[in-house]
């Protein structure tokens, strides 16, 4: 969809102007995928309208495959208007407009699912199961039990504001029940599930996937393995210019990682530094660390990790030292 991103802070019936951007969680972590050198492809339906074709445009530039993307002729590419606070508060605002888009159209009988299956991972966004009954249906038979079926990664991804009732949250936890790695924040969990007990809570209530992650913000993030292994890792400390995108950019920097088969406590930590890249400029999507900057930062020892501070431009300076890295306040 396209995003109206705020030209100025305060309420949506006070901002004055909106610039236009992309958005949509599968394609935000398509995007930052590419551009750290995967072969990534998004497949989706777009309105045949400008929107759309600027969609299309934008996110192929970043390298993504975008052959898999249908045009409808009749239903408009959604878009949603987004205040500048960070979502987790109260002051957040979004308006979507995605009622009868064309994605919202997505079914089993609409999509190619061999192309949507013909990666080493696929991966998925709770946002989608929300738009139609359609969608759900197509969720649900990609999150199924089928042969030869690549890894499928889960980002629960809780938007009350597309949910009417509270069927969501059912829905949401079948759904990740089904995928082999699941994304959730500890706050989602809370507010989708009633789940209150931290992520041992979260993993007692979600035992299937094979990989679990849950995110707790600034106070990290836990894995959970097959085998009953427990790992978390800390956050570095971050100079947020905005509270949004982080979360995508998360899973885009663990699915990296998993990608290239590190274990389990460096995926975390590549999933925190693209967090951490995302978080230091005004947008959702940001590029993300050189390969070998993150790895030596992902390498550092727990006390050096744990002494990281990120501010803007962090990403840029590849060749300074790990302590000329570690910013203090």
């Amino acid at each position: 969809m396209v995003t109206f991103l705020p030209a100025a802070p305060g309420r949506l019936a006070d901002v004055p102007a909106f610039a236009r951007a992309i958005g949509g969680a599968e394609s935000n972590v398509a995007c930052g995928l590419a551009a750290a050198g995967h072969r990534t492809a998004w497949v989706s339906r777009v309105g045949a309208d400008g929107f759309g074709e600027h969609l299309v445009a934008a996110i192929g530039a970043y390298g993504v495959d975008t052959t898999g993307v249908r045009r409808d002729p009749v239903r408009p590419t959604g878009i949603y208007f987004r205040t500048a606070g960070d979502r987790a508060t109260t002051t957040h605002e979004v308006a979507y407009y995605r009622a009868g888009s064309a994605a919202s159209a997505m079914t089993t009988t609409t999509m190619d699912l061999a192309a949507i299956r013909s990666g080493r991972i696929l991966h998925l966004s709770g946002i989608t199961a929300a738009l139609s009954a359609g969608c759900r249906g197509l969720m649900r038979a990609l999150t199924a039990p089928s042969p030869g079926r690549p890894l499928v990664s889960f980002d629960v991804n809780h938007r009350p504001g597309l949910w009417r009732g509270s069927a969501g949250g059912r829905v949401l936890l079948d759904l990740a029940r089904g995928a082999d790695l699941v994304f959730v924040g500890e706050d989602e969990a809370a507010h989708a599930w009633g789940l209150t007990g931290g992520p041992d809570a979260v993993r007692a209530a979600l035992p299937e996937p094979g990989l679990l992650v849950v995110k707790r913000g600034a106070g990290g993030a836990v894995a959970y393995d097959a085998h009953g292994g427990r790992y978390a890792e800390a956050a570095p400390r971050v100079e947020v210019a905005a509270a949004v995108g982080a979360g995508d950019a998360f899973a885009a920097g663990f699915l990296s990682a998993t990608l290239r088969s590190l274990p389990l406590p460096a995926r975390l930590r590549h999933g925190h530094l693209w967090a951490a890249a995302a978080l230091t400029v005004p947008g959702d999507l940001a590029p993300p660390p050189g390969r070998a900057l993150a790895d030596r930062l992902a390498g550092l020892g727990a006390a050096d990790w744990g002494r990281l501070h990120l501010g803007p431009g962090w990403t840029e300076d590849t060749t300074a030292a790990a302590d000329q890295e570690v910013r203090t306040p």
